[in-house]
């Protein structure tokens, strides 16, 4: 069936940006490429995604493709940390909640009380709706007249396939990615969803390499698709990240996604050290398989750090390094608070630098820092392998390189949550690579003062 798929559209949502991607199933070449914001409108009931321009994007790119070049598969993959609710009729009970939104105290102390424990799930306790059981509690206990007509619960890339082909499902990614909803290592529901009462609500669960059905027919006219297009039913887009390199490097091995989260895969990796106050939990990946992560808020850190920044070259930001480390110029976690490895350390700079090459490098060598302490938490091993933004960040690949004393490859695919999703079409793809060779001198020293005046400062908060 593969073979006959020359071209795949992937739909890709980023909690920042949504895009389509068409994807050459020969080469994974990315043939063409749309982007658009993934709006967060403010309320009522609650800040939640415009999933309405969202699916008008969805739908006027998918006509674009469909007249020029065509395709014979689409594949979906979307960030984590939602869930859509469908009514009898399919439409949404309530809006899709934006996971960011922080709920009332009864509320979140409530939900304490209800989630499993950390042994069980490997999810651990996350702030606002990260945790999707969080948000089910909220909308459940803040809406119960809206939530009551609630019949079906659907994870965020089956919610965009369910809208393609009327087909309802939920996949293991998706379920395993921090929700508090799914045991891993057994692979199937936990308790929650019972003392929620949302057990017969959660929609079949389906692989995600399986083909839903076809898109269907009103919309397939409306795009001008000459013959039925299967839709599969999709993936979490870190673990769509993830996938090729399950091939490619097999156990164990290392995958760092990066964009507005940085996720770190410890593939073969044993999780008995894992601990759920430093945000680390386990993964599922779309073979079902257990997969011990860490993550930190890598992304929008780094926007938060840099954006106002003028232009500065890679070659003056690899100079300015050494006066960086040199200088003992170091930016101290968490810039984003209560996420990643030091969630109760409060952002601060030491010996704080004004030149913009400098204050780039030392947000390149800060969030490589957070990289190989994300690394150590899980026990990961083997080569490692940077995809997405931060694959194109030179000195942050050769820190990386330095701090972990292991091999380092830079993904060259520009969306590898797409080359991924498509990988579900059955398809055989080799994503290409670059080994990272750089060191930089003074680095270990720089990184155990760094660790020190990290971990103190997060330990003067719980203080």
């Amino acid at each position: 069936m593969s073979q006959s798929f020359e071209r795949i559209a992937v739909i890709d949502i980023g909690k920042t940006n949504a895009k389509l991607v068409l994807v050459d199933a020969a080469t994974g070449a990315e043939l063409a490429v749309r982007k658009t914001a993934n709006t967060v409108l403010p309320g009522p009931p609650y800040p939640h995604f415009d999933v309405e321009a969202l699916w008008h994007f969805i739908l006027q790119t998918l006509k674009d493709f469909a007249a020029n070049p065509g395709f014979e598969a689409l594949s979906i993959t979307t960030h984590g940390a939602s869930a859509a609710l469908l009514d009898t009729n399919g439409n949404l009970a309530l809006p899709v909640l934006d996971y960011e939104h922080l709920y009332p105290d009864a509320i979140t102390t409530a939900y304490r009380a209800l989630r499993p424990d950390f042994s069980e799930t490997f999810s651990p306790p996350l702030t606002g709706g990260l945790n999707v059981g969080a948000q089910l509690h909220y909308q459940k206990t803040a809406f119960p007249d809206a939530f009551a007509k609630v019949e079906t619960i659907l994870t965020y890339p089956q919610y965009w396939a369910y809208r393609l082909t009327g087909i309802a499902a939920n996949e293991r990614t998706s379920l395993g990615c921090h929700t508090d909803l799914w045991r891993p290592f057994e692979g199937e529901y936990s308790d929650l969803v019972d003392r929620l009462e949302i057990r017969d609500k959660m929609a079949p669960l389906r692989s995600a390499f399986e083909a839903l059905g076809p898109i269907r027919p009103e919309i397939a006219k409306d795009l001008g698709l000459a013959e039925p297009v299967p839709v599969f039913c999709g993936i979490h887009d870190s673990n769509a990240s993830l996938l090729p390199h399950l091939v490619g490097f097999g156990s164990p091995c290392t995958v760092v996604s990066t964009g507005t989260w940085v996720i770190s895969f410890g593939v073969g990796a044993r999780p008995e050290k894992l601990d759920p106050a430093r945000d680390t939990l386990v993964n599922v990946d779309a073979n079902g398989a257990a997969v011990p992560s860490a993550r930190f808020m890598g992304g929008r850190e780094w926007d938060l750090l840099t954006r106002d920044l003028e232009v500065t070259s890679p070659e003056e930001e690899r100079k300015a390094a050494a006066e960086v480390i040199m200088a003992g110029a170091m930016i101290l976690p968490s810039v984003v608070s209560g996420t990643g490895p030091f969630p109760d350390a409060q952002f601060r700079w030491q010996n704080e630098p004004q030149k913009p090459a400098e204050r780039k490098a030392a947000a390149s060598l800060y969030t490589a820092l957070m990289t190989q302490t994300c690394l150590d938490l899980i026990g990961a091993e083997g080569p490692v392998v940077v995809e997405g933004p931060f694959a194109l960040n030179q000195l942050y690949l050769e820190a990386l390189h330095t701090l972990s004393t292991r091999d380092v490859y830079a993904s060259e695919a520009t969306t590898g949550t797409a080359i991924g999703a498509a990988l579900l079409t059955g398809i055989s793809l080799e994503v290409p690579m670059t080994r990272t060779d750089g060191e930089i001198e003074g680095l270990a020293a720089y990184a155990e003062q760094w660790r020190k005046s990290a971990e103190k400062g997060s330990a003067s908060r719980k203080g």
